[in-house]
């Protein structure tokens, strides 16, 4: 397992640096910083002296190498449009987008996972069916369609849910929940609907697939000859088996909420880093719009990581493979 990190790591550097030169051209070639920071009637000294604090007179690989090593460190200069550092506006705002995408996870995994056995294993029934109606639907309607409809319903027609924000949050110092009020609570149901339909319905027909697949195999006929439970055939042995695929569909998506929500959060006006960068576009607030894609590119790479240790724990098989000199796939 040391072996496997080791490598993985190896490979996040080679991204890490690869993403940090599109964020550096980022900042460096779209805008002028000093234009953007200082307003119309700045003098030239000022412009001058502000060129040479940003470093931007230094030459380009310079620049880069300085831009790597703040990164590294979490700076990224101050917003131009709130005049904060970057990390504290994303600091901010991360709160939001973490616990949009940790319960549209698991709202995705807990039913995604049993509907999609459920359908393998009773294909023929009518339950079966309507669940792959609503899957089809679910991986066909956009996002943002689909909250648009919640909103219409649950919020002007029934009058249930907030329209859009966060609710009322608790303020822990390090740290912003909304899991700690009833409106908070409440603000969080229809974004993180919205949000995982699609990753519901997907997990749904991929678990439905495999576990298809699996129960044709010679090991599970030889287990119903046995004797053993239904149960035990379908959760013990068919669903381990057609785990290696799930989890690494489930983390690419759990990366893709992370870094895509920023349609959902739109259309709800979720205070999240999604909304940031989109505000940040329009504003051409360049620090934040480098910082993004950084932590973004992170945040995949840390997953991607998670994903290879929990395959050694799923199928050892992988750890054999990584010691023997394979890719660990």
């Amino acid at each position: 397992m040391l072996l496997l990190i080791i490598k993985r790591m190896a490979n996040a550097i080679f991204v890490i640096l690869a993403v940090s030169l599109l964020a550096f051209t980022i900042f460096k070639f779209l805008g002028d910083p000093v234009q953007l920071m200082l307003n119309p009637q700045a003098t030239q000294q000022e412009r001058d002296l502000l060129t040479e604090r940003l470093g931007l007179n230094d030459p380009v690989p310079v620049q880069f190498a300085k831009f790597v090593f703040n990164a590294a460190r979490g700076e990224f200069g101050m917003s131009y449009r709130n005049q904060m550092p970057v990390m504290e506006v994303i600091a901010e705002r991360f709160p939001a987008t973490f616990e949009l995408v940790l319960v549209s996870s698991i709202m995705a995994l807990v039913i995604g996972l049993p509907l999609g056995v459920f359908a393998a294993i009773r294909g023929g029934t009518v339950m079966a069916r309507v669940f792959h109606l609503i899957s089809m639907i679910g991986v066909s309607v956009p996002a943002f369609v689909i909250g648009i409809m919640l909103i219409l319903v649950f919020s002007i027609e029934l009058k249930w849910l907030p329209a859009f924000g966060r609710g009322k949050v608790v303020d822990l110092g390090f740290w912003t929940t909304g899991f700690l009020t009833p409106s908070g609570r409440a603000a969080l149901v229809m974004p993180s609907i919205s949000l995982a339909l699609f990753q519901i319905s997907f997990i749904m027909r991929l678990v439905t697939a495999e576990m298809l697949e699996v129960l044709r195999t010679d090991f599970i006929r030889f287990a119903k000859a046995r004797g053993l439970k239904a149960r035990a055939i379908y959760f013990r042995h068919g669903l381990r088996n057609c785990m290696m695929p799930v989890v690494t569909m489930t983390g690419m998506l759990i990366g893709d909420l992370i870094a895509f929500t920023l349609v959902t959060e739109i259309v709800f006006q979720w205070p999240g880093m999604g909304f940031l960068f989109v505000q940040s576009v329009q504003y051409v607030d360049i620090p934040v719009m480098a910082a993004y894609l950084m932590i973004v590119c992170c945040i995949f790479i840390t997953i991607n990581l998670i994903v290879d240790l929990i395959y050694v724990v799923v199928d050892p098989r992988v750890d054999q493979l990584v010691r023997g000199g394979g890719n660990g796939h």
